[in-house]
């Protein structure tokens, strides 16, 4: 870690001009084993922070100047805004999100004193699903915490991370990515319940086996991709179960109520919408009490079932996701396999047994390869920690 920390500061220097009062700060990225597109239905998710994600080098400034630097958008240059144009615009590119931590912090009554010089740098896959945009922000929350002393916990972070971009960059994301950053925990998983926040660790032991990550390389913007109108589709379905079913979210109901009540739901494609947000949050609970009894083999089924309803059901798989978990599949060794992030693209997460991860990454990268016409990208993976300051 010295040599990333040294080279940062070293790049921070080369573009700013010096390295005086400089610090730097990493932010984990975040994987979901099992829970998708149940955060914002009410229902729970069991996600991790992981060992990669975003790196940055930060130091106040004594103006209201905003200097930005990304190491992964070199291109780009050297982004300046200011304090006073705290303006999401199409120029900004990827400094709209730090820039929406600063103007959520305002919003939230906690207005930034001065502008800061930020560089950054992730090695969380762009476009993969990993959450870069979420470990973004979180990073700057941190740093801003760090820099004026504002009173805020982790948790805090997660939620103003979420405010902003669902009112600054308008995303309409759930708080599962930002939450499970800011609160990471090495060796754990966070099971939480997005519909009051309540969470417990849970410790990821894969005896003998590893999580491994397949980024498909097939890019795809959450704020274009069709996630906004599976959102809609389910707060129409549920509108049209809460005529008879006194709930408040989908996240409420069993399989058998979900069952009984199902014919509320006017339309076909709804009803299947709602169907996965029911199932796969029934699914989450039993595959967390099975990690805790140490039943890696049902954790693995409830996996693949998951993929089969995001596929079938809430269809946000496509082909290039469908390739890799289903060759996945074909491996003997993998005790699992799914899509995970919102879909459309992305990455799929596996549970991989040692001895097998070669030949996984082997013969899924070449049918990948075969079928698709472009190279997927394989990282073997730990659960990490939340932010923190590298001193």
């Amino acid at each position: 870690m010295e040599n990333i920390r040294e080279s940062l500061l070293e790049k921070f220097g080369e573009i700013f001009g010096d390295t005086v009062d400089a610090k730097v700060y990493f932010a984990p990225g975040r994987v979901n084993l099992i829970g998708e597109h149940t955060d914002y239905n009410g229902g729970h998710v069991f996600p991790c922070a992981l060992t990669i994600g975003t790196y940055g080098v930060a130091r106040k400034r004594t103006d209201n100047r905003l200097r930005f630097y990304s190491m992964n958008f070199e291109k780009l240059g050297l982004v300046e805004s200011s304090l006073d144009d705290l303006t999401p615009s199409p120029e900004a590119d990827w400094t709209n999100y730090p820039k929406g931590v600063i103007w959520a912090f305002g919003e939230k009554g906690m207005k930034v004193p001065g502008g800061m010089d930020l560089l950054l740098l992730g090695n969380i896959p762009n476009g993969s699903g990993l959450s870069s945009s979420a470990s973004v922000e979180v990073l700057t929350g941190f740093v801003l915490r760090d820099f004026f002393g504002f009173d805020v916990t982790n948790q805090d972070l997660a939620l103003i991370g979420q405010f902003s971009e669902n009112q600054f960059n308008k995303v309409n994301c759930g708080i599962m990515d930002q939450f499970a950053i800011a609160m990471g925990k090495k060796d754990n998983a966070i099971f939480l319940d997005t519909a009051d926040l309540s969470y417990e660790y849970a410790p990821i032991i894969l005896k003998g086996a590893k999580l491994v990550i397949a980024c498909s390389n097939k890019k795809r913007g959450l704020g274009d991709s069709k996630y906004n109108e599976r959102r809609s589709e389910c707060e129409t379905a549920l509108a049209e179960l809460q005529k008879a079913v006194p709930i408040a979210s989908l996240g409420e109901l069993d399989e058998e109520t979900f069952e009984k009540n199902a014919g509320l739901i006017e339309n076909e494609v709804r009803r299947r919408r709602a169907k996965h947000a029911v199932y796969e949050n029934q699914r989450t609970i039993r595959a967390v009490k099975a990690l805790k009894a140490n039943d890696i083999e049902a954790f693995g089924q409830l996996m693949n079932a998951s993929h089969v309803s995001l596929r079938d059901d809430y269809e946000v798989t496509g082909i290039e996701l469908d390739t890799l978990v289903e060759e996945a599949w074909k491996v003997d060794g993998v005790i699992g396999s799914r899509m995970t992030g919102a879909g459309f693209g992305g990455c799929t997460v596996s549970i991989v047994k040692d001895e097998a991860i070669d030949e996984f990454i082997e013969k899924v990268g070449a049918a990948y390869k075969e079928k698709i016409g472009y190279n997927a990208d394989f990282y073997v993976v730990e659960a990490g920690d939340g932010p923190c300051v590298m001193e």
